[in-house]
């Protein structure tokens, strides 16, 4: 007797629930509702329903974050400092600081945790077992307590920007074809071979209708160290010229140079300028999917030891759903050491080394400011969900 017959033969209307009880039970359960009604029809009834109500409630606890896990040494108030960040402030009071935004939440006090200023009071308290960050009440009674009289550029950032905004106007991930095709300087006024601010260089390329440029100098291409695809090329932003008015002659036009980082040679490219909108200010958050091969892949400036706040190219990008503000943990590779007893060769396992943070995100690329060091991080570093 298959399922539908034994429900019918039971009195079970065919109503859409019926319909749904049967599909459920019959194929995510795996359970066969075969056999004689009678009296044990109820029991198996309630078996059944368990069953789906386990089955249900199981995921959701597995998928259940983690309690958030205060430092051993935390603090129970702490006076908001000058030059602090959300960040310093976090990582202060959590093991995992980039789950911020739980431990200010829920707040009346703080309503918004962008809104802290130097000077504030900020007290640790516990509501139903779950620790919470809320600002001490103020002794003093004002008419207007909602209001601030600090203007909003006081208040204290979710990260510093004094680090991340000089290398995004110097910095950037260019494709290939885009590059390669792009205007360049094939010689400096009279026949210099170094040129700076106020001299005359020319260019050669497809012009459009772009008047203004930046002039950029290949790093180093960008390739993904476990399948090999390239990932664009890592450039460095010298300077800015300005087109000469006039036509350009077979694709020759003349320009002066009208900003400058490092001196112009022979072969700079030339990109057109655009306007492009920066985040504000960077929340550090938790990616929203797994992070699979994930590796620092080069370095600004040819250092080999990388510590807090430098910036690391990163071989994941938007394609890989990675957003600015995400956080991601850095693993270093377990050393092999040789087994005494075997006499083979064995990988220790990897140890936890830093985080960083997600500022800057192109396609298959993105750039990462390090928050946190225990040990000289380096290129080849592997980066996962914290």
């Amino acid at each position: 007797m298959n399922a539908s017959n034994w429900i019918a033969i039971c009195g079970f209307s065919r109503t859409k629930q019926g319909r749904h009880l049967r599909s459920v039970a019959g194929v995510a359960v795996g359970l066969p509702l075969q056999g004689h009604c009678g009296r044990s029809w109820p029991r198996r009834l309630m078996v059944y329903g368990a069953l789906l109500l386990s089955l249900a409630v199981q995921p959701a606890l597995s998928d259940a974050q983690e309690p958030l896990t205060l430092n051993s040494d935390v603090p129970l108030t702490y006076t908001v400092k000058p030059g602090d960040t959300l960040w310093d402030i976090s990582t202060l009071f959590l093991r995992d600081p980039w789950r911020w935004q739980e431990l200010w939440a829920g707040n009346p006090q703080v309503d918004n945790p962008h809104l802290i200023y130097p000077g504030d009071e900020l007290r640790l308290i516990w509501e139903d077992g779950i620790p919470r960050l809320v600002r001490a009440q103020q002794s003093v009674v004002k008419l207007s307590p909602t209001m601030r009289p600090s203007p909003l550029d006081l208040a204290i950032p979710p990260i510093s920007r004094q680090h991340i905004d000089p290398f995004l106007r110097q910095h950037r991930v260019a494709e290939v074809k885009a590059l390669e095709s792009a205007p360049y300087i094939v010689s400096g006024d009279d026949g210099r071979l170094i040129s700076g601010v106020g001299d005359t260089v020319y260019g050669t390329g497809a012009w459009h209708e772009d008047r203004s440029f930046r002039l950029v100098r290949r790093l180093g291409k960008l390739t993904d160290p476990v399948s090999g695809e390239g990932l664009g090329i890592f450039v460095s932003d010298i300077g800015e010229a300005m087109l000469h008015d006039g036509e350009a002659a077979a694709g020759l036009a003349a320009m002066t140079v009208t900003e400058m980082r490092e001196e112009i040679r022979i072969g700079d490219r030339m990109l057109p300028v655009t306007e492009a909108a920066l985040d504000t200010v960077f929340q550090p958050q938790a990616p929203s999917t797994s992070v699979d091969n994930a590796f620092m892949i080069a370095v600004a400036g040819g250092v080999t030891q990388i510590g807090v706040l430098d910036i690391v190219v990163i071989n994941k990008g938007e394609r890989d759903a990675l957003r600015v503000g995400d956080v991601l943990a850095i693993d270093q590779a377990g050393q092999e050491v040789k087994d005494p007893i075997s006499e083979k060769m064995v990988r220790l396992p990897d140890t936890r080394a830093g985080v960083l943070m997600i500022f800057a995100v192109y396609d298959r690329a993105s750039f990462g400011l390090v928050l946190e060091a225990t040990r000289a991080l380096r290129v080849g570093d592997k980066l996962v969900n914290p």
